[in-house]
């Protein structure tokens, strides 16, 4: 077919486009959009195959702009999804030949992780936003072979624990931006029917815990963002008191703090440009009115079982 083409090419006295040569087959492609570069450049001809696998290309691997904007879709939780973003990430992975410096995906895996952390030291962002197979062991593998990052968000990421995030901080002395946000958990309205309910029900609850592990490993951010965080008034202070050089602090969501704690832990920030702070308003769906039902709302407020019967 390939040769047909060609002589289809010449006969019509059109250009002849796989004698393009490399240099300007890689000029152009860089030029495209990555759906456009994937959805067909690599499937003319052998020619326009390699120079699509050329490394110049794959420095960056940005997916976020086909996830964006919302709503999410019911398919991206599924595996055969997730299969499909690891199949890509890791062919990517591979043509880097280790010249890849920023990933932007969603729903990938370990699977991947781990061939990203073998592959690619020169990382510098890393943004796995909802992952659900994504854990502590693929980014504990970051934390040690990838310690030019300086930018991570594990929004999402409910597998991931204080333990690898302490390691990230630890093993990564230019990291200057980390997103660990979570789901809106006082109403999830917004993603049942998408988000499987068991992964909504695992909100990780150790909201300390990861306070500690920022404020102890991670003294250089200028950027956190801890949307619905459960977190106390505790591990703000100690954020705030070890992390002195945050520009922007987001703690949308964040219930269990009051205007008052923000206010008591926030003087240290000198160089802090925005800070958003949480809607106190708690909307009148997350809470039965039924008798005794305002004890749930000092459970949840709390992070206490000691209410319960």
């Amino acid at each position: 077919m390939e040769a047909d083409a060609e002589e289809q090419s010449s006969e019509s006295g059109g250009p002849d486009w796989a004698e393009l040569t490399h240099e300007c087959l890689t000029n152009i492609f860089s030029r495209l959009t990555i759906q456009d570069r994937w959805r067909g450049t690599m499937l003319v001809c052998k020619s326009w195959l390699r120079a699509f696998k050329d490394p110049s290309l794959h420095t960056i691997f940005n997916l976020d702009p086909q996830f964006d904007p919302p709503p999410e879709l019911p398919i991206w939780w599924a595996p055969d999804f997730e299969r499909k973003i690891d199949s890509m990430l890791s062919s990517v992975v591979r043509w880097s030949h280790g010249s890849l410096t920023e990933i932007r995906v969603r729903h990938c895996s370990d699977r991947s992780l781990a061939l990203v952390a073998e592959s690619c030291p020169n990382l510098e962002v890393l943004s796995i936003r909802s992952c659900p197979h994504v854990t502590d062991d693929s980014i504990s593998r970051i934390a040690l072979r990838c310690p030019k990052l300086r930018e991570l968000d594990v929004s999402y990421c409910y597998e991931i624990s204080h333990v690898s995030l302490a390691l990230v901080g630890k093993n990564c002395p230019n990291l200057k931006v980390l997103k660990r946000n979570l789901m809106n958990w006082l109403d999830p309205s917004q993603h049942i029917g998408i988000v499987p309910n068991e992964y909504l029900n695992a909100c990780p609850q150790d909201g300390e815990s990861e306070a500690a592990a920022i404020a102890n490993s991670m003294p250089h951010l200028e950027s956190l963002e801890i949307r619905f965080s459960k977190l106390s008034a505790k591990g703000l202070s100690l954020i705030c008191e070890r992390c002195s050089n945050l520009e922007f602090l987001d703690l949308s969501g964040c219930a269990n703090l009051t205007s008052r704690d923000i206010v008591n832990a926030t003087p240290n920030l000198a160089h802090l440009k925005e800070i958003k702070k949480p809607n106190f308003y708690i909307p009148r769906s997350v809470f039965h009115t039924e008798r005794y039902g305002h004890w749930r709302l000092y459970d949840e407020r709390f992070q206490t079982d000691v209410f319960r019967i």
